[in-house]
């Protein structure tokens, strides 16, 4: 990201950031412990019906790492290392039971969401952020 690494903890931290790039309204803070909401939209392809994702907020180190349940199963973890003027993020979800065809499938297509459109909103939205 060509962020530094507390603008772009803003926009992983902060309940009205996060909902711009990731889409899913959400009162998150950072504080281990602190439960929170995802409002997801339907995916029918995997037969979701869309609705709250419980959350918890597993881990944090300012400006450098969030940890989070996402659901039951899922574990998301961003990791922000300082990289010239900007922020390498690192993002890893993980828990998914490759044997089950739901997982398979929501792995398949949130992995496709990780790695394409969420970096662009990401991206834009750090854009428009005022420093």
């Amino acid at each position: 990201m060509a962020h530094p690494p507390r603008k772009v903890w803003r926009a992983l931290t902060e309940p009205q950031l996060l909902e711009r790039w990731l889409r899913m309204p959400n009162d998150i803070k950072p504080v281990v412990g602190h439960r929170f909401e995802l409002l997801a939209d339907p995916v029918p392809a995997v037969g979701f019906e869309g609705g709250p994702v419980a959350c918890e907020v597993l881990a944090v180190e300012p400006e450098r790492l969030l940890s989070i349940s996402w659901g039951p199963e899922w574990t998301v973890t961003w990791r922000l290392e300082p990289e010239g003027r900007g922020t390498r993020l690192f993002l890893s979800h993980e828990g998914f039971d490759l044997d089950d065809e739901f997982q398979r499938m929501s792995r398949r297509i949130m992995g496709g969401g990780w790695r394409t459109g969420v970096p662009k909103a990401l991206a834009r939205v750090l854009d428009e952020m005022a420093d």
